[in-house]
């Protein structure tokens, strides 16, 4: 090809998503497949965000608020801080896009987990970074290495908090020994698009007092998850009005549809729905958990709605002969041996239909 197109892109695969459905049942002729690849709710989405998509549809002949006010004032409310500290965005995926066009130049010193939310590495490559991976340990954040890690010249940080694709979290104490060591002048990213979904007493609940005490440091956090609009795309950041100001120079307008923006309203605004998906999921990971002991198969316990196993298999066998019995999961192929898969915590009856499967499988 004649055309010339940035280097750094010959680093980057292709980013390869969950299977559809759709797509196995017409390939294997199948009637009904259950898919637990990409850590979608299997609950749905709240009744309000309903009323709330059908009642803008009168409206979409018009540009959506390009500054999604209300939208910011309903989650200002929600963490008690001010809008200008709130910036929405398509997902989580276009503020990981944005965080590194506005704050990464080329040869700058990023620090991420050696496995970890892919995105991270992919825009860090785009914009030419030196990239320090910190293998994990015990299937968890190395936090001690990524304290030893840290220089003068470490520009950004991006931290995954529980970590996807593992499930597995650091604890507040061990955030506030690393965020100690971490030069004011360093940007923080601390994403916690599954936070929703954590029982463990030691996770830091509440990141809003570090972003309050600490200007380098934003959260970013998505209704993709626990509130089931992963089709909408929506996610948002918390940070300092002025750190959010120079990705706000970047954003897209119109980057949150009017629908998208109506519906999130909704889904924030209903606790009771949240508490479900909350409660199924500890159901579930629980049943899940013991099937696996049962069946002898080590998995890494998880604050997330996904578990992580080792089948001891080839992972993409296993991956194949589950697709042909209707059930999607995801290969892991970022461990060694490649023999590790994500699960997908679903609803109970799709949990013991993957359970029965896999034990077929493992045979």
């Amino acid at each position: 090809m004649n055309i010339v197109y940035r280097k750094e892109l010959d680093k980057m695969p292709v980013y390869r998503p969950g299977k559809p459905i759709e797509d196995v049942k017409r390939e294997l002729g199948l009637q009904h497949v259950i898919k637990l690849a990409s850590n979608e709710n299997p609950f749905g989405f709240s009744p309000c965000v309903k009323e709330a998509v059908i009642k803008s549809l009168d409206e979409i002949n018009l540009y959506p608020d390009g500054n999604a006010t209300l939208l910011k004032d309903t989650i200002a409310k929600k963490y008690d801080v001010m809008p200008e500290m709130v910036l929405p965005t398509c997902g989580s995926d276009e503020m990981v896009d944005l965080i590194a066009k506005s704050f990464i130049d080329k040869g700058d010193e990023v620090i991420m987990s050696e496995v970890t939310f892919p995105r991270y590495f992919i825009t860090s490559q785009m914009m030419g970074a030196e990239i320090k991976a910190i293998p994990l340990k015990n299937l968890t954040y190395d936090i001690e290495a990524f304290k030893k890690a840290v220089s003068p010249r470490t520009k950004l940080i991006w931290l995954c908090n529980p970590n996807n694709p593992t499930g597995t979290i650091f604890t507040e104490k061990q955030l506030q020994e690393l965020i100690e060591v971490i030069p004011s002048t360093t940007l923080i990213v601390y994403d916690e698009a599954y936070c929703e979904f954590v029982t463990n007493e030691s996770y830091p609940k509440n990141s809003i007092d570090y972003i309050k005490k600490h200007k380098n440091m934003i959260a970013m956090k998505t209704l993709s998850k626990a509130y089931g609009l992963a089709g909408l795309r929506i996610g948002y950041t918390i940070g300092d009005p002025e750190v959010l100001s120079i990705i706000n120079r970047v954003r897209n307008p119109f980057n949150v549809t009017l629908i998208t923006q109506a519906a999130a309203v909704a889904a924030i605004n209903d606790d009771g729905f949240l508490k479900k998906v909350v409660d199924n999921n500890t159901e579930g990971k629980n049943y899940i958990y013991a099937e696996f002991d049962k069946m002898g198969l080590e998995y890494a316990k998880t604050e997330a709605n996904h578990i992580i196993f080792n089948s001891g298999k080839d992972s993409e066998e296993v991956f194949n002969a589950l697709l042909q019995k209707g059930v999607i999961i995801r290969p892991q192929n970022c461990f060694n041996p490649d023999t590790w898969l994500r699960v997908s915590i679903g609803t109970m009856e799709e949990n013991k239909i993957f359970i029965k499967c896999l034990k077929e499988v493992l045979v």
